[in-house]
């Protein structure tokens, strides 16, 4: 039997076709670890199987062993904290939040407390929340009366008129100081401690977040971001939170009243003022009530503004965000002119809140305070609910989601690790953050830094606005108060996430 011989084989081509193909599996496996190559993704991680399910619990059936050990590889679990018994613990601080009867409710608009109304059981009212990209309080003019001997304007002009119209507080705060911070400080009150809650372990826990509890009240709800749809993990973590619609960059482009791929900024996402145009009018399709949240993204790097508005928002000084942030400011007018005109609007609780700060000048503003100095306004256009002015005490992101529960009169209890503000008097607000390793607390005149094991510093930040002195020994007793109250809430925190116990489980 006569054997084939074997052709040559060329060695040039089959290096060079096999090295071609590594480099393209290379290539695709990059892209896929990446969630894609485009400037709007970023790494995928665990929480972004919750991005593909219709039922949360069934995310891990999208995971598979090998990606899952690729990501956990190496991450530690928060730390076991032992501060306090848990006896000791839920008397000094509970993220429990249980309803407030009625009556209580009624009496308690002294002038200790935010001012309000109680919502008709048969009224409910919209929510609104703006997430805007950077949009740090220094750029807010009506914030900074006091800078630069009073002659300090800022950068946003429609912004301060809306400020006189809306219930403010004197120090306001972003809990983290990256994007994928402030979704779920905003929307599930979850503060940024040790890594950002959207990549770390605890991602897959069970949580309520506000669309999710409103969901209960019967709620529809959506969220809006006009960058590539699935960037950033916050299509997941919006799922993840009970929000029921998801709008990107696919759902404007397929809108024929808008000029699609046309409006896109060439980086990031859909220039501001045509997305924001593009939610206002996508709310009117939405049954009442409903809660939408929007997240901005013009105020971004590479810092440009779309070319017919170049002449009209030019550079100012070495600051190029600040060209962006009079756009965002403009883009924000005109999407209340559109709002105003629509029958929802009168009905409709409004949050204007920042993500994070970014490029400030200010020196007050490059503290270790300062750097979490964001923007946060509530709006009641009816009146009916909300009272204008400016309350003489502290609001951070987390205390979004309880307050406007509050507000709305949600009726069961829930987790939330910020304050109901219409329910605690001024000089009890406070605000958290994690800043590289030291947990800070401002209370009062007061700010604390602690690293888990002991007090680094004490300022008085009244009369020590850029953190100078350090009077920790000075003081022992406002010292030990707050380093009591803060490692109540570390180990609140440290101990929920670790046990999955972000929810309250009904009693059968």
């Amino acid at each position: 039997m006569h054997n084939a011989q074997r052709k040559p084989v060329n060695l040039v081509t089959y290096y060079t076709v096999h090295s071609c193909v590594f480099a393209l599996f290379v290539f695709l496996t990059i892209c896929g670890i990446r969630g894609g190559m485009t400037h709007a993704v970023r790494p995928i991680t665990i929480s972004n199987a919750t991005q593909y399910v219709k039922n949360i619990k069934d995310a891990p059936v999208v995971l598979n062993t090998p990606f899952s050990l690729l990501r956990t590889m190496g991450k530690k679990t928060y730390p076991k904290l032992a501060y306090f018994s848990e006896e000791e613990l839920d008397k000094i601080y509970s993220p429990v939040k249980e309803p407030l009867p009625s009556q209580l409710a009624e009496e308690q608009t002294d002038s200790s407390s935010t001012a309000r109304l109680l919502i008709p059981t048969h009224q409910k009212k919209n929510v609104v929340i703006l997430i805007v990209e950077s949009f740090g309080r220094e750029f807010v003019g009506a914030y900074n009366t006091q800078l630069d001997g009073g002659k300090y304007k800022g950068y946003t002009p429609f912004v301060d008129s809306l400020y006189q119209h809306s219930l403010s507080f004197d120090l306001t705060f972003a809990n983290g100081r990256k994007s994928i911070d402030a979704m779920p400080s905003i929307l599930a009150s979850i503060p940024m401690f040790i890594e950002p809650y959207i990549t770390g372990h605890a991602a897959m826990n069970d949580v309520n977040g506000l669309a999710s509890l409103l969901g209960e009240m019967g709620y529809e709800s959506a969220f809006f971001h006009g960058a590539e749809n699935g960037s950033m993990g916050f299509q997941a973590f919006a799922n993840t939170t009970g929000f029921g619609k998801y709008y990107g960059r696919d759902e404007y482009n397929q809108d024929k009243r808008f000029k699609g791929n046309a409006d896109f900024d060439g980086t990031w996402a859909i220039w501001d003022e045509p997305f924001l145009q593009f939610y206002a009018l996508k709310m009117k399709e939405m049954k009442e009530p409903f809660l939408t949240t929007i997240f901005t993204a013009s105020s971004h790097h590479p810092f440009a503004v779309p070319e017919e508005y170049k002449a009209r928002f030019p550079e100012e000084g070495d600051n190029e965000l600040h060209k962006c942030i009079r756009y965002t400011d403009y883009s924000l007018r005109r999407f209340f002119e559109t709002a105003s005109r629509q029958p929802w609007f009168k009905n409709t609780l409004f949050v204007l809140t920042s993500d994070h700060t970014n490029q400030p000048d200010h020196d007050v503003y490059k503290t270790d305070m300062g750097l979490y100095g964001g923007c946060i306004l509530f709006y009641d256009p009816s009146g009916e609910v909300i009272k204008p002015g400016r309350k003489h005490g502290i609001a951070q992101q987390i205390d979004i989601m309880p307050t406007l529960l509050g507000l709305l009169n949600y009726d069961k209890p829930y987790i939330a690790f910020g304050n109901d503000l219409t329910r605690i008097s001024d000089d009890d607000t406070w605000a958290v953050s994690y800043n590289g390793g030291i947990y800070q607390l401002v209370r009062g005149d007061w700010m604390l830094q602690f690293d888990s094991e002991q007090v680094k510093a004490l300022y008085q930040i009244k009369n020590d606005k850029l953190l100078q002195h350090n009077i920790a020994e000075k003081h022992p007793d406002v010292r030990d108060n707050m380093s009591k109250l803060l490692k109540a809430i570390m180990q609140s925190y440290m101990s929920r996430m670790n046990h999955n116990n972000l929810i309250i489980h009904e009693s059968k």
